[in-house]
């Protein structure tokens, strides 16, 4: 998770605290799933805050979790961290995220835990990412203890947002995350926990791991898949409270609008700059007091307390000042807004057609279909892209987009004359032809300073062959003119006066969105084509919001960082290109640890790379590979995961190759290869 930067230690609390380090939650199939519970002394029977996760709370999420559930328990909370079946230390097997079996468990456990003598009947949900994932999927199968939901950095809609696909492209992450969950799914329980069956545990799970992406490429497009688990499929499911929480550098900021417009239940929305962590645990500044929000909120709809979360504005967000493009920011520069509606009546959806020689937004553009500008991208369009949106570190923004729009096409407005502050989903209505029956189409809004420096400000990407939408797949006749809409990210930016605005579209955007297996020229009609900002005005009641308390933690056991293994390479996020061969390759370092945690007896040892490699001219060339190792070092053995990966492609078909291998002590125990061809559909 994202490191905090200055969230204060709190010390003093209104309750003292019991931590249980592991309960167990019988299914009625026998299997037993594992908690860890933080209870206040002497508070008698209290509400439960529950967070579901497959990341191990003994040991993956364990300092994290410390520095939460301690501050919730010491305010008169009871806490769970519950490890998801055939994950950490429970029993059983798991074959992929968001299943029906673990919506299933969480509504059991949830049965179960309201009727323990230190809870009062009473359960909420809390999580960031796949524990925000399942709230919003259990809230929605309507369990009775459950009475409200906090997610963050999470999504109603499963195949629009997330890491699998981008506007109906092949995301990068679709592998690179299937490659990282790969190397957990076969790792063991901790013996202290699971007793003497701990083995036969693990051998199960090693026989179970099978590369998820092999069931995800399978679905490429909307189908009933995807539908399971998007609770925007029937918002109306949802009827407790929802707290909805994201930042604009996570891959999930466009989740939070969507779900306040879509929800009829009571809600509120935050977005703060902060890329994929909780708001008081940042490495985008300015970080806020989360925790009291927490207790602000559960308070109100747990203990019937009036903390006047409520009387707040409907959905708030963090107003973006302009920026000089940079790969990394420590904090962002803006302003707290606020609106009461969603969507809001106050925003006009601002037309700016695109012109000739480049102009945006200009009058006089001519008679529609006057002009025709015509773009068949380089595959190097991309490589200033940075990352779909991480933990906001380690070079992950994008550079300046000067470099990928030589290889697009540009429109860009005159010098603005005041400041323009848009909120909301920008969209490019495209009306245009392709000469290749698959295309995909990138978008991005960018702010240019005087000095010609050009920032990122939203993205969008579509499959041309999605243009009817996500579940109704359709090729392209080419030469025939066609309509299609590119939804960008929702944002929240400021454009300076004397600044101008561009709108860049390219037929490539490598490695974020795999390319389609032929180069396709696509040729945009002026004029019928154009580029609709969601404009808000200022708002006098902005400068009345409540500001939000400084960050707060709680304590967490010690872990100490132990000195990087000498005989591993160190890889950095970087592009690197043969200028002879025209080969590129982007460098996506995952993880290098090495900690010693000394409440449990374990040292965790660990390496990921993910590897983009594409030759220009050639979309056939396009190839991610993986590299993992993951050991766990205990008193009585020592265990290692390494596996090795690779996604390719030739025009018919993606191809999928997986190599692990597992150890104990150094000796091998577990191995399997795949080597496995998934039809291209569309894509």
């Amino acid at each position: 998770m994202a490191r905090g930067r200055g969230a204060t230690v709190r010390s003093d609390y209104p309750f003292d605290l019991t931590e249980v380090e592991n309960i167990w939650i019988t299914m009625s199939d026998g299997v037993r799933l594992a908690g860890r519970l933080w209870l206040p002394k002497g508070a008698g029977r209290v509400p439960l805050i529950l967070e579901y996760l497959p990341y191990r709370k003994r040991d993956g999420t364990r300092a994290r979790d410390e520095k939460m559930h301690r501050y919730l328990a010491r305010h008169g909370y009871a806490c769970l961290r519950l490890d998801i079946r055939g994950t950490g230390d429970s029993e059983g097997t798991i074959d992929d995220e968001y299943s029906v079996q673990e919506q299933l468990d969480g509504v059991a456990a949830i049965d179960w835990l309201s009727r323990q003598d230190w809870c009062d009947g009473q359960v909420a949900m809390i999580g960031i990412s796949w524990g925000g994932f399942n709230g919003l999927q259990i809230a929605a199968r309507q369990p009775p203890a459950l009475k409200t939901v906090i997610t963050v950095g999470s999504t109603d809609d499963r195949y629009a947002t997330d890491i699998h696909w981008v506007g109906g492209c092949l995301s990068k992450d679709n592998f690179d995350w299937s490659s990282t969950m790969f190397a957990h799914q076969d790792l063991p329980p901790d013996p202290a926990i699971a007793g003497e069956g701990w083995r036969a545990m693990w051998q199960a799970r090693m026989q179970a791991n099978v590369p998820w992406i092999l069931t995800w490429l399978r679905h490429q497009s909307r189908d009933a898949y995807w539908r399971q688990g998007s609770v925007c499929e029937d918002f109306s499911r949802i009827t407790i409270p929802v707290y909805a929480v994201s930042g604009w550098a996570d891959n999930y900021s466009e989740a939070v609008p969507r779900l306040i417009a879509g929800l009829s239940c009571p809600r509120r929305g935050l977005i703060g700059p902060w890329a994929h962590s909780y708001p008081h645990d940042v490495t985008v500044e300015p970080a806020i007091g989360w925790l009291q929000e927490v207790l602000r909120w559960c308070d109100h709809w747990l203990k019937g307390r009036e903390t006047g979360i409520m009387d707040e504005p409907l959905l708030r967000v963090w107003m973006q000042d302009s920026v000089p493009p940079s790969t990394c920011y420590a904090e962002r520069p803006g302003r707290w807004v606020a609106e009461d509606r969603w969507p809001s009546p106050r925003i006009e959806q601002r037309r700016l057609p695109l012109g000739p020689s480049g102009r945006l937004g200009a009058e006089g553009t001519g008679a529609a279909g006057t002009w025709v500008a015509s773009i068949c991208s380089p595959l190097w369009v991309g490589l200033a892209a940075g990352e779909v949106g991480r933990y906001g570190d380690d070079a992950e923004w994008a550079t300046d987009q000067r470099e990928d729009d030589g290889g697009s096409l540009v429109f860009v407005t005159g010098p603005l004359a005041e400041p323009l502050e848009i909120l909301g989903a920008p969209q490019l209505h495209l009306t245009f032809s392709s000469d290749r029956p698959r295309a995909l189409v990138s978008v991005r809004v960018n702010d240019v300073a005087p000095s010609g420096a050009s920032t990122r400000v939203a993205i969008g990407h579509l499959n041309l062959c999605h243009r009817f939408g996500h579940d109704r797949p359709q090729m392209l006749v080419p030469d025939q003119v066609t309509t299609a809409t590119v939804d960008l990210d929702d944002i929240a930016h400021r454009f300076p006066a004397g600044h101008r605005i561009a709108v860049s579209v390219s037929t490539a955007y490598w490695p974020i969105a795999w390319p389609s297996p032929e180069l396709a020229t696509l040729s945009v009609h002026l004029g019928e084509s154009a580029l609709v900002l969601p404009v808000r005005p200022p708002h006098p009641g902005d400068a009345a919001l409540r500001p939000f308390l400084p960050a707060e933690r709680a304590e967490a056991d010690p872990q100490h960082d132990l000195p990087p293994d000498p005989a591993l390479p160190v890889t950095r996020r970087a592009v690197h290109r043969d200028l002879l061969t025209g080969e590129m390759v982007v460098d996506f370092p995952r993880w290098t640890y090495a900690s010693e945690m000394p409440a449990i007896g374990q040292t965790h040892r660990g390496t990921g790379l993910a590897r983009y490699r594409i030759t220009d001219g050639d979309p056939l060339s396009a190839r991610c590979e993986t590299r993992y190792t993951v050991q766990i070092e205990r008193a009585d053995t020592t265990i290692r995961h390494e596996s090795e990966g690779a996604l390719s492609c030739d025009a018919t078909h993606f191809i999928v190759e997986m190599r692990l291998r597992i150890t104990e002590n150094g000796q091998p125990v577990f191995a399997r290869d795949w080597h496995e061809r998934i039809p291209r559909d569309h894509m």
